[in-house]
Parts: structure tokens; sequence; C-alpha cells
């Protein structure tokens, strides 16, 4: 059995604590951890970020428990109370509800038996301890992704665990990171955000524990680097990842499998099955001629078939046949769906619906619904369909670029503009009034913009949740509207789309996709409204978001920018939350002495508020807060009494004001304070009563803490903790 006071233990208890702070749960174990490292050492130690940092600290630890047996006693019970219980890192992982699956198959698929051959050696062959690992490449159009999905279809039985799906959009302007990607395939695993680590190198080594027992296939689409790849990478015995991408890389060591132009006589092959033989004897004539425009290409056939009597025009043989097929594909359009086949293609966004399409072009929703649907049915678009059963499309790079340079050509610069404009200032009103659904007492969010027509109405939304929802299906479009905004010289589009994106931030977790569109928010009102509200909101945004991903020096420099354009547009209920965001910041470090003069100097702000001043209502409850984080505070540097006063006045005004949510996490600060005077009889009626009142509230990770508390308090009590 493990020394509970030898380096080791106490080195995994810091590292298991430090990547779980993506929940409150998370959070209050960092805060307790560094009280105790603070009374341990007998100063103030600050946070450690960096592995050697961590180390330096836990040989501390470890070197002052072995000369005092009393902390050594007291070190034990605490370190089974912030490390045990929950899932997160560290303990066992329970396969998620329902298995993961691929995106659909389709029916008829052509030769590629070498291919096929390839993969099924490298998912087979016996491990030893390298990554099964397989990259599939070939131009665009050959079909590199429906290779890699149906091999997966074919051989599910081989992963009992399930299929995991990741398009990393390579080469468009929606190319994710690899947080991101990873965020992505947790989450198919059944784990929510707040189970994740918040750190990149923690999230990925999370992600392989996770899935070291696992029998798993994970198709990785459209990676455009190995640096993409690297931080995915498992030597998990029965786990075999699949990479698309267009050509190989250097810095990958994989089995790569080329995909080529089909031959002639797959190629007819492809087409009889599309088709049926009649048909394509009867286009003999005109045969020759379209496979030679279509270059072996599987996407280029099942574009042509439909058109496969008609004469071949246009480029020559060896032109880029997803470029000819789109070109032979657009001559067939209506005018009008041909004009939004040009239009939507000016701006790379992520998931086009009805909705943004009517708006760019100057239809009507319905009207637009159809339009894609036909560019769908022609293969100019890739149709997905949302968990919501919603339509989205997108472009294929590729056809993108024809699209693109068509609009050019046909339509001109200023139309292609204006369209965009058009988009932008859709997304901008649709993203204010979904956000103002979402969190409708936040002040944070900018007002909603002023509805249109009843045809171009936002949506109305029955829940918080599923405004939410709809928020978070919007994420990649908002952030390309963003980049957008910038690009176009429309500094206030940009600045209220980032505003709209706070609820993504405080209730959806989505830092990493969300850093480089507040990045430019945040720049952007520095260069066009210095010293306003807007420039503090979109600062203090910022420090939020970098703080959650543990970049804390950036983050302070913005809470101090934060506080100082607030201060300077006389915003004061900003600037008190400003400050407040630097005091959190303090005691995610292990500040707490300064945490607590940060949530004093916010108190005094709020104080100096009267009734003409900005969201004066709301300052009871922000007071209230900022007891229960100076009482967080006080119980980091010992004072336990004074903690617990304070944290007593933060818990009256939430009961009393119906706060059930701020009511349970005061009660478990409570609890906790208790806990680490190590009086668990104290502790165990405030953790009951927490319960209590989250029933019913879809807190699950708040009550399995509560829960694990109450679990840690029962075995202390009886001797075993």
């Amino acid at each position: 059995m493990l020394d509970p006071i030898s380096l080791t233990a106490v080195s995994a208890v810091l590292g298991a604590v430090g990547s779980g702070m993506a929940n409150e749960a998370g959070r209050w174990a960092w805060e307790s951890t560094g009280g105790f490292v603070r009374r341990i050492a007998g100063r103030e130690i600050p946070a450690p970020t960096a592995p050697d940092e961590l180390d330096a600290v836990a040989r501390m630890v470890s070197d002052r428990l072995r000369r005092d047996p009393r902390l050594a006693s007291s070190w034990t019970a605490f370190a089974n109370r912030v490390s045990g219980g929950g899932r997160g890192p560290g303990t066992d992982f329970a396969p998620s509800a329902g298995q993961p699956g691929l995106p659909a198959s389709i029916r008829f698929f052509t030769d590629r038996k070498e291919a096929l051959k390839s993969l099924d050696r490298e998912a087979s062959r016996r491990a030893d301890g390298t990554p099964r690992l397989a990259l599939v490449h070939g131009a665009e159009g050959m079909g590199t992704s429906t290779l890699a999905v149906h091999w997966g279809v074919r051989q599910a039985a081989m992963f009992p665990d399930g299929q995991l799906y990741a398009d990393l959009a390579g080469g468009t302007a929606a190319a994710r990171d690899a947080g991101t990607v990873l965020r992505s395939l947790m989450r198919q695993l059944g784990f929510r955000d707040e189970e994740m680590p918040t750190s990149a190198g923690e999230l990925s080594e999370f992600f392989r524990r996770c899935v070291a027992d696992r029998k798993l296939l994970i198709v990785l689409d459209h990676a455009h680097s190995a640096a993409q790849i690297r931080p995915l990478l498992t030597s998990a015995p029965a786990v075999f990842m699949i990479v698309v991408a267009r050509r190989p890389f250097p810095g990958l060591d994989a089995v790569r499998v080329p995909v080529g132009p089909l031959t002639d006589k797959d190629a007819v092959r492809l087409l009889t099955q599309l088709l049926d033989k009649p048909a394509v004897n009867a286009a003999r004539a005109t045969l020759p001629s379209v496979l030679a425009r279509c270059g072996g290409s599987p996407y280029a056939l099942r574009a042509a078939a439909p058109r496969l009597t008609e004469p071949a025009s246009g480029p020559a043989a060896g032109a880029d046949p997803v470029r000819a097929a789109a070109q032979d594909t657009y001559r067939s359009l209506e005018p009008g769906t041909a004009k939004l086949y040009r239009l939507m293609s000016v701006r790379d966004w992520p998931a086009l619906d009805a909705a943004v399409a009517a708006h760019a072009t100057g239809t009507t929703p319905e009207d637009a619904a159809r339009r894609l649907d036909e560019l769908a049915e022609g293969l100019l678009l890739e149709h997905n369909t949302t968990a919501d059963g919603q339509a989205r499309y997108h472009y294929r790079p590729a056809v993108r670029g024809h699209a693109e340079a068509v609009a050019v050509q046909e339509d001109g610069i200023a139309a292609c503009s204006a369209a965009m404009a058009r988009a932008l200032r859709w997304y901008v009103r649709l993203s204010t009034s979904v956000a103002h659904q979402a969190l409708p007492e936040s002040w944070r969010v900018p007002a909603p913009s002023a509805q249109g027509t009843p045809a171009f109405e936002t949506p109305a939304f029955e829940s918080r949740g599923e405004a939410l929802d709809a928020l978070i299906a919007e994420c990649g479009n908002l952030i390309q509207a963003v980049h957008c905004a910038e690009e176009s010289g429309d500094p206030a589009s940009a600045v209220r789309l980032c505003r709209s994106l706070w609820p993504l931030q405080l209730k959806a977790g989505r830092h990493e996709m969300l850093l480089p569109a507040l990045r430019i928010g945040a720049r952007l009102a520095d260069s066009h409204l210095p010293g306003t509200a807007d420039a503090g909101a979109l600062h203090a945004q910022l420090a939020h978001t970098l703080t959650e991903l543990r970049h804390w020096d950036e983050a302070e420099a913005e809470a101090l920018a934060a506080a100082r354009d607030e201060e300077a547009a006389g915003h004061k209920r900003g600037h008190a939350s400003a400050t407040e965001f630097l005091g959190l910041l303090r005691l995610r470090q292990w500040r707490f002495q300064e945490a607590y003069a940060c949530f004093e100097a916010a108190d005094a702000v709020l104080l100096t508020m009267d009734a003409e001043d900005e969201g004066t209502a709301d300052v009871p409850r922000a007071r209230a807060l900022l007891e229960r984080h100076r009482g967080r505070a006080l119980r980091g540097l010992g004072r336990f009494g004074e903690s617990r006063d304070r944290l007593g006045t933060a818990l009256s005004h939430f009961r009393a004001q119906g706060d059930t949510y701020n009511t349970a996490r005061t009660l478990t600060d409570l609890a906790e304070t208790w806990l680490d005077a190590s009086d668990t009889a104290a502790a165990r009626p405030l953790i009951e009563a927490a319960i209590t009142t989250l029933s019913g509230q879809g807190a699950e990770y708040h009550v399995a803490h509560l829960r694990s508390m109450r679990e840690r308090c029962t075995a202390e009590e009886c001797g075993t903790g």
C-alpha cells in the first residue's frame, strides 16, 4: 500500500486535484488544497502551474508531513476527501450510456480492396505498445472519408465499446484545435464538460486514461497536420485510430493507406450501381468523356450520374474533377438556387441553415430551405441533421472554391460583400436574442436587437436550456461571424457577437473554441471603444476564459484592463465585477490574502452605487456573492471562524431570496470549512441540507460531490478514512 505522505502519493493528490478544476467541486478541492498547503508551510505558497512547480510543492509538503505526525494524519484524511468519489481523474471510468457510432455509410462502395486490407491488418496486429494508427490519404473527392467510415461500419463488431468520430475541418476557417477535438470525443463517451480537466495537457492525459481499457475505433476526419493529431494519440492496445487527410504529412508514424482514382472499370461499376445497366449502356456515346472528366473521383461520378447522357463540356481532362463536377451541376441550376449557391460561399460558414441563407440572398426562409435541399441533392452542399432535428449544410472546400470564384465573376465584389454583411447582421440579431433567452438575468448579455418582419423573427425557446443548446449549435457560425466583422471593419458587430458568447462561457465550457474570438473582441474594443463598458465587458469575458484555461498571467492582465475600462466608463457594476474576477483568479492561485482584498475593494465600489447607477437592483445579490467569496478566502487563510461568519451572512441572503443554486453552493462552502477544521459532525447536516436544496434541480455533478463528502464523513467518523 502506498504511503499517503510519500512524495509519490502527495504528487498524485496535487495532480489529481489540479486536473479536476473544470467544475465547482474541483475548484472547492483546489482551494482546500491551497489552504492546507499554506497551513503546512506556515506561509503563502503560490499555486503550481507547471510540472516542476508541482514537484517542488509536493516535496515540501511530504518533507513537512514526515516531521509532524499530527499533520500527517490530517493530510491523509484530507487527501482521501479531496481525491475520492465522483467520476474524474484518478477514478474508474464508467462506460457511457449507449455506444457512440460513426456517421452513416453509403450504400454503393466500389473497389478499395487493398486499402480495406491495410486497415484490417493494422486494426488486428499484435499490440506492441505503439498506437494502432492508419493515415488514409487522397485528393478531395476520392472517397477517403467514405473509406474510413465504410470500413468502421463493416468492422463494428471489433469495437464493442463504440466508434468515435471527429471532423477536424482541416483546410477551412473552422479548423479545430486538439482541445476542442478531445472534448468532442469525450462527450461522445458520455462525459460532461465539468468532468474534464481544463488544461490541454491534462485533457490529453485524461482522454488516454478514459480509453485505456476500451475497444474503440476513432476516426479523425479532415486532419491537416501531425501537430493536430499528436495530443490525441494513445497506445491503448484495443484502440484503433484512422486519420483522414488530403495528403500524407511528416511527423506521424502511421500505416499509410493511399486512396487514388478509380479505374475506368470500377468507375463504370459505380455508375451501374447508382443507375442500372441499361442506363449506362444508353450513355455509351458520352461515357468516355464523362469518365475522363470525372478523373476516377467517386464524388464526381456520383454528381455526373444524373446527366450521364449529356455531352461533357468545359475544362479538359486533367482538371480538378471536383470543381469540374461542381461546374457541370451549377449549369443545371435554376437562377434563384444558383444565386444562393454563389452568395453563401463568400464566407466559410461551418453550418448553414435556411434562416441565414434567406437573409443573405433576400428570399424567404421557406424558399431558402427548398433551395438548400436542391443543392444538397445535387451534391453541391453536404447535408447534416443536428441533434434537435434541424437541417444544416456546408460546402466541400473545392466546391466552395468553385462557388466563390463564380460569385466574384457573376455577382461582383460589391454584391458578395453585401450578402456577407446581411448574413453578419442576422447572426448579430440571432446571437443577442438567443443569449438573452439563455441567461435573461445577466447584465453581461447585450440587449436583444430589434426583431425583423414576422418571417425573419428570431426563434423563441420554451426554456433556458433549449436556448443554450441553440447557442451551442450556432457556436461555430458565431465565431466565424466575429472574424467576418473584424475583416469587414465592423467592430460594433464584433463586440455584440462576443458579448453574446457569455452564456457559452458560463454554462457550456466552450473555452478553447471561444478564445480566438474573445481575443479579437477585446482587441477591437481597445482600438475603437477604449474606456467604455463594452471594452471592460470584453476584457472581463476574456479574463474569465483565460482563468478557466489556467492561463493565469494573461487572465490577470485582462481582469485589470476590465477594471480600468469599467471605472473609466463610470460603470460601477462592471467595475465591481471585474475586481471580483481578479479576486476569483487569486483564489485559484492560492493568493488568499490578495483575493480577500479584491473582494473588499469590489464591495466598496458597490457601496457607492445609488438609484441612478445601472444595475442597482442587483447590488444586494452581488454583495452576498462577495460575502461568500470572502468566506472562501478566509477559509484558505485558515481563519475558519471568520469564514463561517461571512458564509452565514451570504447564506441568509440566498435563502431569503429563494436562490437555491447559491444556497447550495454556500452550504457546501460551510461544510468544507468544517471539514478543513476536521469537524465532520458539524459538516454532515450542512451536506444533507445542500443535497435537499438541490433535489430536482438537475445538478447531478454537484450532488455527486456532496454525496462523496457525506461518504468521507462516515468513513472518518468510523475510523476507516
